[in-house]
């Protein structure tokens, strides 16, 4: 039995979470309070997640100005690579899964029955093209199991890297190593995400503002957890001293996701509630620490912990300069949400042009293998 502190909810789990848990509301005295504010609570979380989903699809959602920095970088091109483009080898492997290619789906969404179809058409693209995939935050199916269908997508992708994924803040509010064993399981997961989101949740109405004592939680599920565990930002960037911080605390890879696509500010700014927090929102549009920026403070802080590069990546040629500045793989969001809307073949359409680009670029530097295009000397900065 687990009990949700914050929501005075309790989970009862009766058989395995792939097949079924019941939530039964806390019977004492508050029963009618109870009940009221957890279902509150429930609609709120779902109707954020509609949200943002909308948001992203409909509305401007870029940072204003900045960037995510790739474009200060250039390769210099090679007339005689001296290899043969068919042999390049794009595979690797990350959290000890294989990928046939160097970038995962990154976490977007769940939790509403768009979400569904649109995760379903992303892991199926995931499986066709051996990439791993990231689930959106699994918050409002652990508070709803009813709602957990719209994150199992292993049946459709049995051979992926599938990660889970939960608000590391939410460790703070009455989550526990059981709630983050829970949302592995609700999906069949390989690794857990604990993704970390300040700047929203400050922003956000319902935000949940108390990071305190944070980073020891972290530690605790790192120690507690079967799977390995990843911790991202959403969009702000990592630092080189967080990413220490949280080497030290056990995580298996970080994920820099820095600024430059999607501004979770001015998401926030489009469902304020008042003009004011409209423009205070608005001023936060461009906060962050760029991707390229991100990639190369992490790896100077942790020369070995895995790393993935996210915010703003859109292409194939960023992908390639991702990896030469550091990271293990890239993982993007926007341009394969865009594409799961329409279907899983025009995800796989997607998928198809970012490898073909990659391949190209590391055909014109000469680099045979990811190995090679890490260590390439033939990446330079131009501003």
């Amino acid at each position: 039995m687990l009990l949700d502190k914050k929501s005075h909810c309790w989970y009862i789990q009766t058989r395995p979470p792939t097949s079924k848990t019941f939530k039964i509301k806390h019977q004492k005295s508050a029963k009618v309070t109870a009940h009221s504010e957890c279902e509150m609570e429930q609609m709120t979380i779902e109707q954020r997640k509609a949200d943002h989903l909308f948001l992203n699809l409909e509305k401007e959602v870029q940072f204003r100005e900045l960037t995510n920095g790739l474009e200060r970088y250039r390769f210099e091109h090679q007339a005689l690579p001296q290899i043969d483009q068919v042999g390049i080898d794009l595979g690797t492997t990350f959290l000890g899964k294989p990928l046939r290619y160097p970038f995962l789906i990154s976490s977007m969404t769940g939790g509403t029955g768009e979400a569904l179809r649109i995760n379903l058409n992303l892991a199926r693209a995931a499986q066709a093209y051996g990439i791993g995939m990231g689930v959106g935050s699994q918050r409002a199916a652990i508070e709803d199991w009813s709602l957990a269908e719209t994150f199992q997508i292993r049946p459709v992708a049995p051979d992926i890297l599938l990660l889970a994924n939960l608000g590391a803040v939410q460790l703070n509010y009455g989550y526990t190593v059981d709630h983050c064993r829970l949302a592995v399981e609700m999906i069949e997961a390989d690794a857990l995400i604990l993704h970390l989101n300040p700047l929203q949740e400050a922003l956000q109405p319902e935000g949940d503002e108390n990071f305190n004592g944070l980073l020891g939680k972290i530690e605790t599920v790192c120690k507690a957890l079967a799977v390995p565990v990843v911790v991202k930002e959403i969009g702000n960037g990592l630092s080189g001293r967080a990413v220490r911080q949280l080497a030290d605390a056990g995580v298996a890879a970080v994920d820099v996701a820095g600024a430059g696509g999607t501004s979770w500010s001015r998401v926030e700014m489009y469902r304020a509630r008042t003009e004011r927090d409209r423009r205070v929102a608005a001023q936060f549009i461009d906060w962050g620490i760029p991707t390229a920026e991100a990639i190369q403070q992490a790896r100077r802080a942790v020369p070995d912990l895995p790393l993935v590069a996210s915010g703003g990546i859109y292409t194939g040629l960023e992908i390639a300069k991702a990896i030469a500045l550091g990271a293990d793989v890239a993982a993007m969001a926007r341009p394969f949400l865009k594409a799961a809307v329409v279907s899983a073949e025009t995800v796989q359409e997607a998928a198809e042009e970012l490898v073909q680009t990659l391949r190209i670029v590391m055909f014109c530097i000469g680099a045979p293998n990811l190995a090679a295009l890490k260590n390439t000397p033939h990446l330079h900065k131009t501003q």
